[in-house]
Protein backbone atom coordinates (compact mmCIF):
# COMPACT_ATOMS: atom_id res chain seq x y z
CA UNK A 1 0.00 0.00 0.00
CA UNK A 2 1.40 3.35 -1.01
CA UNK A 3 1.22 6.26 1.53
CA UNK A 4 -0.83 9.42 0.32
CA UNK A 5 0.72 12.77 0.43
CA UNK A 6 2.47 14.33 3.38
CA UNK A 7 -0.55 17.12 3.65
CA UNK A 8 -3.58 14.41 4.18
CA UNK A 9 -2.12 13.89 7.55
CA UNK A 10 -3.69 17.03 8.95
CA UNK A 11 -7.02 15.42 7.39
CA UNK A 12 -7.10 12.17 9.12
CA UNK A 13 -6.22 13.59 12.91
CA UNK A 14 -10.12 13.31 13.99
CA UNK A 15 -10.38 9.87 12.71
CA UNK A 16 -7.35 8.70 13.83
CA UNK A 17 -8.48 10.30 17.19
CA UNK A 18 -11.78 8.18 16.97
CA UNK A 19 -10.16 5.09 16.78
CA UNK A 20 -7.87 5.79 19.60
CA UNK A 21 -10.87 7.15 21.94
CA UNK A 22 -12.82 3.77 20.44
CA UNK A 23 -10.05 1.18 22.23
CA UNK A 24 -11.06 -0.49 25.41
CA UNK A 25 -10.87 1.78 28.15
CA UNK A 26 -9.62 4.86 26.51
CA UNK A 27 -10.45 8.44 27.83
CA UNK A 28 -10.17 11.80 26.33
CA UNK A 29 -8.22 14.74 27.98
CA UNK A 30 -6.57 18.27 27.31
CA UNK A 31 -3.86 19.09 28.67
CA UNK A 32 -1.10 21.80 27.57
CA UNK A 33 -3.64 24.45 26.05
CA UNK A 34 -3.56 22.53 22.74
CA UNK A 35 -2.77 18.61 22.89
CA UNK A 36 -5.74 16.10 22.57
CA UNK A 37 -4.23 13.14 24.94
CA UNK A 38 -5.57 9.65 25.13
CA UNK A 39 -5.35 7.79 27.88
CA UNK A 40 -5.80 4.40 29.56
CA UNK A 41 -6.00 5.10 33.06
CA UNK A 42 -4.61 8.11 33.58
CA UNK A 43 -1.67 6.94 31.05
CA UNK A 44 -1.07 8.87 27.88
CA UNK A 45 -1.00 6.37 25.08
CA UNK A 46 -1.61 9.01 21.92
CA UNK A 47 -1.26 12.49 21.82
CA UNK A 48 -2.91 14.88 18.93
CA UNK A 49 -1.61 18.44 18.00
CA UNK A 50 -3.16 20.49 15.18
CA UNK A 51 -0.84 19.06 12.38
CA UNK A 52 0.28 15.49 13.98
CA UNK A 53 0.13 12.39 16.35
CA UNK A 54 2.66 10.98 18.92
CA UNK A 55 2.51 7.75 20.14
CA UNK A 56 4.48 5.14 22.88
CA UNK A 57 6.43 2.70 20.25
CA UNK A 58 8.22 -0.58 21.59
CA UNK A 59 11.94 0.17 22.05
CA UNK A 60 12.89 -1.96 19.48
CA UNK A 61 11.02 -0.13 16.93
CA UNK A 62 11.99 3.23 17.56
CA UNK A 63 15.21 4.09 15.64
CA UNK A 64 13.56 2.30 12.62
CA UNK A 65 10.57 4.23 12.63
CA UNK A 66 12.25 7.45 13.86
CA UNK A 67 14.34 6.82 10.17
CA UNK A 68 11.04 7.39 8.39
CA UNK A 69 10.17 10.49 6.61
CA UNK A 70 7.71 12.27 8.63
CA UNK A 71 8.35 10.52 11.70
CA UNK A 72 10.61 11.48 14.35
CA UNK A 73 11.17 11.91 18.02
CA UNK A 74 8.53 13.20 20.21
CA UNK A 75 9.51 16.07 21.79
CA UNK A 76 9.86 15.96 25.55
CA UNK A 77 8.79 12.09 25.37
CA UNK A 78 11.64 10.47 23.58
CA UNK A 79 13.54 9.38 26.22
CA UNK A 80 10.33 6.90 26.71
CA UNK A 81 10.59 5.93 23.06
CA UNK A 82 7.26 8.23 21.42
CA UNK A 83 7.35 9.04 18.06
CA UNK A 84 5.79 12.15 16.26
CA UNK A 85 4.21 11.43 12.93
CA UNK A 86 3.75 14.53 10.85
CA UNK A 87 3.13 13.34 7.39
CA UNK A 88 1.95 10.33 5.61
CA UNK A 89 5.24 9.78 3.44
CA UNK A 90 6.57 6.77 5.56
CA UNK A 91 3.45 5.38 7.39
CA UNK A 92 0.57 4.60 5.93
CA UNK A 93 -2.79 5.16 7.72
CA UNK A 94 -3.53 1.41 8.65
CA UNK A 95 0.38 1.80 10.30
CA UNK A 96 -0.62 4.80 12.36
CA UNK A 97 -3.52 2.88 13.94
CA UNK A 98 -1.91 0.19 14.41
CA UNK A 99 0.66 1.80 15.95
CA UNK A 100 -1.45 3.74 18.50
CA UNK A 101 -3.50 0.11 19.27
CA UNK A 102 0.28 -1.26 20.21
CA UNK A 103 0.63 2.02 22.15
CA UNK A 104 -2.20 1.29 24.41
CA UNK A 105 -0.67 -2.45 24.53
CA UNK A 106 2.75 -0.82 25.74
CA UNK A 107 0.88 1.10 28.74
CA UNK A 108 -1.66 -1.65 29.32
CA UNK A 109 1.59 -4.16 29.86
CA UNK A 110 2.73 -2.03 32.87
CA UNK A 111 -0.61 -1.72 34.78
CA UNK A 112 -1.55 -3.12 38.08
CA UNK A 113 -2.08 -6.71 36.86
CA UNK A 114 -6.02 -6.33 38.28
CA UNK A 115 -6.21 -3.78 35.59
CA UNK A 116 -4.66 -5.84 33.04
CA UNK A 117 -7.12 -8.44 33.65
CA UNK A 118 -9.91 -6.41 33.71
CA UNK A 119 -9.23 -4.95 30.20
CA UNK A 120 -8.36 -8.45 29.17
CA UNK A 121 -4.66 -8.23 28.57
Amino acid sequence: MKPEPAADLVAHLAELEQYALALPGASFDLKWQQCRVVSLENKMFALFLPDSVAYKVAAEDFLALTGLPGVRPAPYLARARWIQVSSLQGLALPDIKAGIAESRKLVLARLPKTLRLYYGA
